[in-house]
């Protein structure tokens, strides 16, 4: 019997790969189907759902999912989920589309068929409407804004039959783990609680921090990159994989810590991605989710702990898996070490705030970073990085939001 906790939905885990003669078929079939080209953030969905990462979906959303999960974080089967799952194409394709017909998603950048899939329904949204109720702004410099506005005219929804994960087996090997893979080392390892942290960047020495926070409390940690597309100017997922995996050599005592990724794009949706974060780390067996400030934040368009308090406006076990709540934390030269706002009683001109973008744009002008903000093992690796970028190509960093401060 299982010690972790339960895949969302209280069931097994339902991964929608196929494999074997079964996928050689549906392959085959696949390539006589009308073909509808679909996005990074499409393509990355279809992964999950094959590998089972968000279990128990079986496909993209209806019209009375995406308005559920938009205006109370439930699809129309009770389910609890709180960012709309959707798959959007142009008219003129979807004119040519019938419901009940089977088609063949295609990744718009590498041409492979991902996935089949039955046409339940067609639709349209009000793309504003998703983009108040889960970016909490229609402001189209909000990346994950710009993605909404930006798909399709319809949405198209039915179930799917996952073909392929794409490139990341082959590019981040034992690093791309599915939750099976996960729950078994966890299991292997006798872990029963295990937080995930979530990052999108090179782990600094506040990040470290607070995965020792949760080495302490847990019986282990997965740190959980994610693999997929960035904004331009964040550092690409190999180079930030070699720099985690550095700092867990060097600085983390042997299996308390677990690297591994993830397929998605990044959404930015603040808050409601840290819903999101933590039901697909239930699947992947995670008790807890670690959330410190500005969790999948960008700019200024959340406040610096809405993806904590959010937590508590969910209905009572929606999630199983709980969030790890910490405060701002910084280096504090009276202390003399890592601190949180919790634990450190000096003035703020004592304290060093640390962020991935501070880090970022210091490496991109060629300027100093302090001992204090990063291992130096992790900064060779990303100085060695930037070196190898054109001065022309390199993308102008800008210090907005929480992050400026």
């Amino acid at each position: 019997m299982s010690r972790l906790v339960k895949p969302h939905g209280g069931g097994e885990l339902k991964s929608l790969l196929l494999a074997g003669q079964e996928l050689k078929a549906e392959q085959e079939r696949a390539k006589s189907l009308p073909k509808v080209r679909i996005s990074s953030r499409e393509s990355g969905d279809v992964i999950m759902m094959g590998i089972g990462g968000f279990t128990p979906l079986d496909g993209f959303m209806t019209h009375a999912d995406w308005q559920g999960v938009c205006d109370g974080y439930k699809m129309a089967n009770g389910l609890f989920w709180p960012i709309p799952i959707t798959l959007s194409t142009d008219q003129v394709t979807a004119n040519g589309l019938k419901e009940g017909s089977d088609v063949a998603l295609v990744d718009s950048e590498s041409g492979e068929i991902m996935a089949t899939m039955k046409i339940t329904e067609k639709y349209t949204i009000d793309k504003a409407h998703e983009c108040m109720m889960v970016y909490k702004t229609t402001d189209t410099e909000h990346p994950g804004v710009k993605m909404v506005m930006e798909q399709g005219e319809v949405n198209l929804a039915g179930p799917v039959k996952v073909l392929s994960t794409g490139t990341f087996k082959q590019e981040y090997g034992d690093q791309f783990l599915t939750p099976a893979e996960t729950r078994a080392l966890f299991e292997s390892k006798g872990w029963a609680t295990v937080a995930a942290f979530q990052t999108r960047n090179p782990m600094h020495r506040s990040h470290e921090y607070l995965a020792k926070i949760a080495v302490e409390t847990c019986d282990g940690v997965l740190i959980h990159s994610l693999l997929g597309k960035l904004k331009p100017g964040d550092i690409p997922a190999d180079v930030r994989s070699k720099a985690i995996g550095t700092l867990i050599e060097k600085y983390f005592v042997k299996n308390t810590v677990i690297q591994a990724g993830y397929p998605l794009d990044m959404r930015y949706a603040g808050p409601r991605e840290a819903l999101l974060h933590a039901l697909f780390r239930q699947n992947y067996g995670c008790s807890h989710l670690i959330v410190g400030r500005d969790h999948a934040g960008v700019g200024d368009y959340y406040g610096p702990f809405d993806a904590q308090k959010i937590f508590d406006e969910i209905p009572q076990g929606a999630l199983e898996t709980k969030p790890l709540k910490i405060d701002w934390t910084f280096w504090c030269y009276k202390c003399g070490g890592m601190a949180s706002a919790r634990t450190c009683p000096h003035d703020p001109a004592d304290r060093l705030l640390l962020s991935g973008t501070k880090l970022r744009k210091a490496l991109s002008e060629n300027a100093e970073v302090p001992a204090e903000f990063s291992r130096a093992e992790v900064l060779a690796i990303l100085r060695e990085y930037y070196a190898s970028i054109k001065q022309e190509d390199r993308v102008e960093v800008k210090l907005t939001g929480h992050s400026a401060k």
